[in-house]
């Protein structure tokens, strides 16, 4: 089991996508997507330029790792499809790529990553599916906007920038505090869910992650 913690920027509901009963992580974050396995933990915290530096925006424990063209077919993520006429959660849907069955190549709905004429964004496409590999969580919790406060003995534990100002993600911790955080993590999301709304709607900078 290890835990990934990285700090989110943009929060928009799209990366992590946290509707319709599954968080999600299906962009963005290819090293965590690639390297996480079941039962692993996703772990962010807020940034300093959104006023949440030091405080928990979302965790998901990892329950399925799954293919994008499975995620595209799959029953139980049709919703997390992009709707551009629906609401702010059905616009920022995370489930936005399939293969061509002749070529092999990847198709980009439209969505939060495609440009702003709906065309697919290559530098997106590359990144996003490198792995094509979508996470998925019914054990999470999302404070969105309402980012909670992370316990004393965990945000300083040994050293004040553990958990600030992190480039790219962390993953390896002194054990003693690896288990204060999954202990955390399990009594938060006994009462899993959605608890905000993401920190960037309504916000011009909702469009990329």
């Amino acid at each position: 089991m290890r835990i990934y913690v990285y700090v989110i920027t943009h929060d928009a509901g799209f990366a992590p996508n946290p509707f319709h009963g599954y968080c999600t992580l299906a962009t963005c974050k290819p090293r965590i997507r690639g390297g996480a396995e079941i039962g692993d933990w996703v772990v962010s915290f807020g940034s300093k330029q959104n006023g949440q530096a030091g405080k928990l925006v979302y965790a998901m424990r990892v329950d399925e790792a799954m293919s994008f063209d499975d995620y595209w077919d799959d029953p139980r993520f049709q919703k997390k499809k992009p709707r551009q006429s629906g609401s702010e959660e059905s616009q920022c849907g995370d489930n936005i790529y399939r293969s061509d069955p002749k070529s092999g190549e990847w198709i980009q709905a439209r969505s939060y990553h495609s440009e702003g004429n709906g065309c697919a964004n290559l530098n997106h496409v590359k990144r996003d599916t490198n792995p094509p590999l979508a996470l998925i969580s019914k054990q999470f919790v999302y404070f969105g906007r309402s980012a909670i406060d992370v316990p004393d003995h965990i945000l300083f534990y040994d050293r004040p920038d553990r958990f600030i100002g992190i480039r790219g993600h962390r993953c390896n911790f002194p054990l003693p505090l690896e288990n204060s955080i999954v202990e955390w993590l399990q009594d938060l999301t006994l009462s899993p869910g959605i608890y905000d709304t993401p920190t960037l709607w309504n916000s011009n900078s909702k469009r990329s992650c």
